[in-house]
């Protein structure tokens, strides 16, 4: 990924003194400096072997007859920024991420490859890897710690403890991903406290997910070694985070956005910012083409009255602290990995060009290095293991006239609640009532071929279409399907095996729009810029449509998430998370 500073460190040192020449010089800069707070004017650096080999105000002894010197005529020159926790198993492709992470002057991502290890095990997870690698940006993965969710229902894979072990022997793989069901911490279930001692053991980073704790359970979840949390969405769960030695990472991100909640009562508080940092949590390709990245975080930042020094810190500096990687990133000083920005003011904070390990990849707001293609095996494009459905597949059986069913009830597109409706029944069939809002709702089992599946009923959903479809669904991997008549929940689901995965809209038997997601089911192997058309046409068909709700690409994201309350569904049953029981789908 890059030259270790102990094979380079004669070099570099050489360049410093005067007795070897950089490779590349940039000359005339504003030095936004984050670890004295400070803009030096007029400075120069000098790089050599990927590394920064001098900083000062003068560095003609650097300049040799093959150094490229660019005059950056007084810019402002910042460490590249970080993402501390992304999942960009979605969408797209890493390759195609990247391209818009360093548009945004993002140069290294913290990635949690959750969705692609709960589709395929240990062997996407080594995909995956291949996917990250050789690109013009950093990208380092952890082992997912959230799998499985609940062990009593999940089926997803995971990775063995072997496996973990194994894993966390490649070199861009820093340790354990956000272990977000804490009860199993401060219950000390065998496993999850095995696999956090692997990990202390190896001396890896393990990153947390405390929604919900407080007090005592806070504490024995911090005490266990997990040290940052990405959740708190107010001053109040910040500062209790803060106050018991643990890392914030602030989301700003695509599900849900908490920046402007906590930056105004940091402020006033006067609490220290360098244990704070800006993560996305993800980002969907909409809102990384309407908001930004990372930078965005420092925009919204300044605006709300944080220095810009220390707004760019927390998107830099404070981010390699965390992950034990402030002698290699983090800042530009001697013997760092050169990962720099030019902008030309700290108000619009666009990056005029990029620098990777001293290497230019992006100049005037365009991607100037080559992105490598990787070669993606046909076993992963082949995840969606179901035959042809037919109507009959999404029949919920009843002898009677009417039944009473268990519901579903949407309150957001990730928050349910048990509802009940009484339903008519024909030819021994119950039937949805999208007059009053009620649909069928139906999972299978899509990555091991067992053709199990269940159908129940879902409320307050909204939309005028005959069905919606996907098979990217946190972190179960079931095929979803929503629909107001069985004939076109069977056209949906049939066009998701056609494609290998995605997402589709279907009325009276006619594809209104589709999202193909062909690797894994979840991730799109199409360009970014067709991915993002596409997305935003199925959101937008199903919103126009009268949709409750402006996100409708969440509902069957989490409709299997057992980790948020109340009532789940998944290809083995409906799921009451709080009691931890399934519910039959009629009374």
């Amino acid at each position: 990924m890059h030259t270790k500073l102990s094979s380079v460190i004669s070099d570099i040192n050489a360049v410093a003194m005067g007795e070897a020449k950089a490779d590349l010089l940039l000359k005339n800069c504003s030095l936004v400096n984050v670890y004295t707070r400070e803009i030096l004017p007029s400075m120069d650096i000098a790089i050599s072997k990927q590394r920064v080999a001098y900083v000062g105000d003068d560095a003609s002894h650097t300049k040799g007859e093959k150094t490229t010197v660019i005059d950056l005529e007084g810019k402002y020159v910042t460490p590249g920024f970080a993402d501390p926790h992304v999942h960009i198993d979605q969408f797209v492709l890493p390759s195609e991420f990247a391209k818009k992470a360093l548009l945004c002057g993002v140069t290294s991502l913290f990635s949690d490859p959750i969705d692609i290890v709960s589709v395929c095990g240990y062997r996407g997870f080594r995909e995956f890897l291949n996917l990250c690698s050789n690109l013009p940006i950093r990208i380092f993965n952890v082992v997912p710690g959230g799998l499985p969710v609940d062990r009593k229902f999940s089926h997803s894979r995971t990775l063995s403890a072997s496996q973990a072990k194994a894993a966390i022997k490649h070199s861009s793989v820093l340790g354990l991903g956000e272990v977000f069901s804490w009860i199993k911490v401060t219950n000390r279930d065998s496993k999850t406290m095995k696999t956090i001692s692997t990990m202390l053991d190896n001396d890896c980073i393990i990153n947390g997910h405390t929604a919900g704790a407080s007090g005592k359970k806070l504490n024995a979840y911090v005490s266990s070694g997990i040290l940052s949390c990405h959740e708190p969405i107010n001053y109040d769960q910040v500062i209790e985070r803060l106050r018991l030695g643990m890392w914030i990472m602030i989301r700003e991100g695509s599900i849900r956005r908490d920046l402007k909640e906590i930056i105004p009562s940091v402020l006033s508080s006067r609490v220290f910012t360098d244990r704070l940092m800006f993560c996305s949590d993800g980002l969907d390709p909409v809102d990384i083409d309407k908001y930004g990245y990372i930078n965005y975080c420092v925009k919204e930042a300044i605006k709300l009255g944080v220095e810009p020094i220390e707004a760019i810190a927390m998107a830099s500096k404070n981010c390699f602290d965390y992950y034990n990687m402030d002698r290699d990133l983090g800042g530009i000083a001697p013997g760092k990995l050169a990962d720099i920005l030019v902008f030309d003011s700290l108000d619009e904070l666009k990056p005029h060009k990029v620098f990777v390990g001293g290497k230019l990849v992006v100049s005037n707001g365009s991607i100037v290095t080559q992105i490598k293609k990787h070669i993606i095996p046909k076993w992963i494009k082949k995840t969606v293991k179901l035959e042809k459905f037919s109507e009959k597949d999404f029949v919920v059986k009843c002898k009677t006239t009417v039944a009473n069913a268990n519901t579903i009830n949407l309150k957001t597109e990730i928050v349910t609640e048990k509802g009940t409706a009484q339903l008519a029944t024909k030819d021994g069939n119950v039937l949805p009532l999208p007059d009053k809002d009620v649909w069928k709702v139906a999972a299978f089992d899509r990555t091991y071929g067992s053709k199990k599946g269940t159908v129940s009923f879902l409320t307050n959903f909204g939309a005028q279409i005959g069905a919606f479809a996907s098979t990217w669904t946190f972190h179960e991997n079931d095929l979803i399907v929503i629909g107001s008549n069985e004939s076109d929940m069977a056209v949906a689901a049939n066009n998701l095996i056609k494609t290998q995965g995605g997402m589709t809209v279907v009325m009276d038997g006619k594809t209104l729009a589709s999202l193909p997601m062909q690797l894994g089911g979840i991730i799109s192997t199409d360009p970014f810029e067709k991915v993002s058309n596409n997305f935003i046409n199925l959101n937008s068909t199903i919103v126009d449509s009268g949709c409750r709700f402006s996100k409708p690409h969440l509902i069957p994201l989490f409709l299997p998430f057992l980790a948020l309350p109340d009532v789940r569904i998944l290809y083995s049953g409906i799921v009451d998370v709080k009691k931890r029981s399934y519910l039959p789908v009629l009374s």
